[in-house]
């Protein structure tokens, strides 16, 4: 086991919101990743689709340092759909106000420990008729760590992302990089402005033990953005 010492200075910095490109990039891969490398606490607040078992529990099965506490999810939508959808066929309202209101909650709960905060989809993914991901993001005071997957077209999709993060104020600490095809991460970076904190190659096995391993990689480049926050 290894043990993580962070110096946190603000409450505002210990906020880190996953989220991504697309849907199908990486996101859940990425926030066990993080949450081993910062002995963080985890929480996703929406989990649209139940049936084929939920990102929560994966990230329980996946951590193995024994500080990262994995938090209930806030909406629990059966339908594996948009969350606006997922939320109007429960006959539900995502509501943001809610959202902050329980991650207070958690807050009070953990002291100085960073929270992994996963997303749903990607980041203009509508949660409500007036909510978008992007919209939580900046009322949460969160820092978004986008992840790019590399695929056909990613360096459109990413480009996009920045682009709107850069021009609706969302405060990025930067890319984290899956899967393998023609490597387009130092285009991306450069064109976005945005840096990388790392890169998960294509994982044909994902137990504890990769993701510890994955998590060592990754941890000096997410210690130092945490303590120059």
């Amino acid at each position: 086991m290894h043990e993580v010492r962070i110096a946190i200075r603000q409450y505002m910095n210990t906020l880190f919101f996953i989220t991504g490109i697309g849907t199908g990039v990486g996101k859940t891969l990425v926030s066990a990743i993080v949450a081993e490398a910062l002995g963080a606490d985890y929480w996703k607040p929406v989990q649209a689709g139940l049936e084929d078992g939920t990102d929560s529990n994966l990230v329980k099965e996946l951590i193995s340092n024994p500080h990262t506490q994995v938090h209930p999810e806030l909406y629990r939508l059966q339908t594996p759909a948009s969350p606006h959808i997922a939320a109007r066929i429960d006959q539900l309202e995502i509501q943001s106000k809610a959202i902050s209101q329980s991650m207070q909650k958690i807050i009070a709960t953990i002291g100085n420990k960073p929270l992994v905060i996963e997303g749903a989809g990607g980041l203009l993914v509508p949660l409500s008729e007036t909510l978008l991901t992007a919209d939580l993001i900046k009322q949460l005071n969160a820092r978004a760590i986008l992840v790019s997957r590399n695929y056909l077209g990613s360096i459109n999709h990413s480009l996009l992302t920045a682009a709107y993060c850069r021009s609706n104020g969302i405060d990025v600490a930067g890319w984290i990089f899956t899967d393998d095809y023609m490597q387009y991460e130092t285009e991306i970076v450069q064109w976005s402005g945005y840096p990388s904190l790392g890169s998960v190659a294509n994982l044909p096995v994902i137990n504890k033990e990769i993701i510890h391993e994955q998590a060592m990689r990754i941890q000096p480049a997410l210690l130092k953005m945490v303590n120059e926050s």
